[in-house]
């Protein structure tokens, strides 16, 4: 049987997805984007659940390649929610006529490179193989949910979903007893919207997160013209910034001022909208331990002036970890949500749950009878995805089985002994810890430049040379070990303990910030590939 050939397939077709597939037609190549879902969108097509948003300012989340596109767009909040984020996104596939070359529903399950002939076989569920010269992942970081071991967790009779897997359908809490597992970035958000209807919320804790409040509003018509004008500028700083946000550290450290100037400057980060607080502070505050137990210190009483009852303040304050040395959950009343007599924290620290029951959760303590239960239990990040497709390279050997040991890679895009494979918004890639569209317009200029130089150089080969990897693993193993997040269980470390074998930390994400990343990136290109062989 003759196999259907094309220049490219892509996984895919989320933000990375959809991008690559522009560009790369630009290049006239043609392209098969293969996506799981029944729509474009990724993140966005998949977390429907209530209160999913955004984090970063909506003008600063969207592509930037085109001005028609950026001044047809309006946005609604500063932060927008996940339904508008969903429209945007098919809008920009119907503007381009993206949809043609995408088959949806279909998942893939394999992708072998067959030597002799220079090609990737990529192979869906359902059976279906075609060949490419290019095999591009763009599978995204947080896009394979987790599910806690729970024994019992298939006996449960009632409602039940991840929030990752949320259905299309609304889901009516009015009156209901309902039970959310997690406390992490999605589980603030849906936590507080579930809490506004639900008969009563139970909040299955088992870690406490730093929580900041995002501060969001609608935009005016007078804001929304400012926006419009101001993109080139608002890019401009974005690109700038270490992780792409519109949030830039002070270049002072924490004890360069007073006290009395240290609370000062909180107070003012913590009114701002977004991540200023994190992302805009001192320039000491994740790679000092004093400075950030300071604003630790700040953020503990902001949570303890929020929470009515004291002890229950407490619950509320992490305690085995620093302020943003996890990822900042923003959040709108979260805190405010545990004052309401229709919700219950349920600390997991003091009585673990033991199993899931027919009727809902049952811990050392109690029974807790639901008609929902929702896993807010997050994603094996970053290399999950990855996991699910069995990918051969060279000699057969599987990218899983390689990465087992240690996650290596070139430039976060590229790995030894898979030729022609680019892996968008990967493991090492800056994007993995960045304002994701930033850096996935980076990551695909640059594949597409890359490719585009193969195709004048009539090569049918790239691949790093195994010193380059060895050389960037360390470099990012070395950046990772001056920051607080390797002292931190967390999927920035690597470290997810509902996933087996991922209790150690592992060198995931490149923090060296996009403008080093970029550099290099650009350096590699300009100086003819050096680190690769190209053949």
């Amino acid at each position: 049987m003759t196999l259907r050939q094309f220049d490219a397939v892509i996984v895919g077709a989320g933000m990375s997805g959809i991008y690559q597939l522009l560009k790369l037609r630009e290049l006239g190549l043609s392209v098969r984007v293969i996506e799981a879902g029944s729509g474009v969108g990724g993140t966005w097509y998949w977390n429907r659940y209530p209160g999913a948003r955004f984090d970063s300012e909506s003008y600063s989340y969207c592509y930037s390649f085109s001005d028609e596109l950026l001044q047809e767009w309006d946005w609604s909040e500063h932060f927008s929610p996940q339904p508008e984020t969903l429209r945007y996104l098919e809008h920009v596939a119907d503007k381009f006529d993206l949809r043609s070359d995408i088959v949806f529903n279909k998942r893939v399950s394999a992708a072998t490179w067959i030597e002799n002939s220079h090609r990737w076989r990529v192979e869906t569920e359902d059976g279906e193989q075609v060949l490419a010269r290019f095999f591009i992942t763009a599978i995204g970081p947080l896009s394979q949910p987790t599910y806690p071991d729970i024994e019992g967790a298939d006996d449960y009779q009632g409602f039940s979903c991840h929030t990752a897997r949320w259905p299309k359908e609304p889901v009516d809490f009015a009156g209901k007893n309902v039970g959310i597992i997690g406390t992490g970035a999605t589980g603030v958000q849906v936590i507080q919207e579930v809490a506004k209807t639900a008969g009563h919320l139970y909040v299955f804790q088992r870690t406490p997160n730093w929580c900041a409040p995002l501060n969001n509003s609608e935009i005016t018509p007078e804001e929304q013209a400012k926006i419009k004008e101001s993109y080139p500028e608002i890019f401009e700083k974005c690109l700038q910034n270490r992780g792409c946000f519109l949030h830039t550290p002070v270049e002072r450290n924490t004890f360069d001022d007073s006290e009395e100037e240290r609370q000062a400057f909180y107070e003012q980060k913590y009114a701002e909208p977004g991540f200023g607080i994190w992302v805009g502070t001192y320039q000491d505050t994740l790679l000092d331990e004093k400075a950030n137990a300071e604003i630790s210190r700040f953020v503990a009483n902001k949570i303890r002036s929020r929470v009515n009852d004291p002890e229950l303040a407490e619950k509320l304050i992490p305690d085995n970890h620093g302020f943003g040395t996890r990822r900042v959950p923003l959040e709108t009343k979260y805190y405010e949500v545990f004052n309401q007599s229709n919700v219950t924290l349920v600390d997991l620290r003091d009585t673990p749950i033991e199993r899931i029951t027919k009727s809902g959760v049952r811990t050392t303590a109690a029974d807790y009878d639901l008609d929902i239960l929702i896993y807010a239990t997050g994603f094996d990040a970053i290399t999950g995805a990855f996991d699910h497709i069995d990918i051969r390279g060279k000699a057969g050997i599987r990218l899983s089985d390689r990465w087992e040991e240690q996650v290596a890679t070139y430039l976060g895009i590229q790995v030894v002994g898979f030729p022609n494979m680019f892996t968008l918004v990967g493991p090492q890639n800056s994007a993995t810890l960045c304002n994701i569209p930033r850096c996935i317009e980076q990551n695909v200029e640059w594949v597409t430049e890359t490719i585009g130089y193969m195709e004048e150089q009539g090569a049918s080969e790239i691949e790093p040379l195994p010193q380059s990897q060895k050389d960037w693993t360390q470099l990012v193993a070395d950046l990772m070990s001056m920051s607080l997040f390797m002292k931190v269980r967390s999927w920035i470390s690597g470290i997810n303990l509902n996933v087996p074998g991922r209790d150690k930390p592992r060198y995931v994400v490149f923090p060296g910030g996009a403008p080093m990343y970029k550099e290099l990136c650009d350096n590699e290109a300009a100086s003819g590939y050096p680190g690769f062989r190209i053949s």
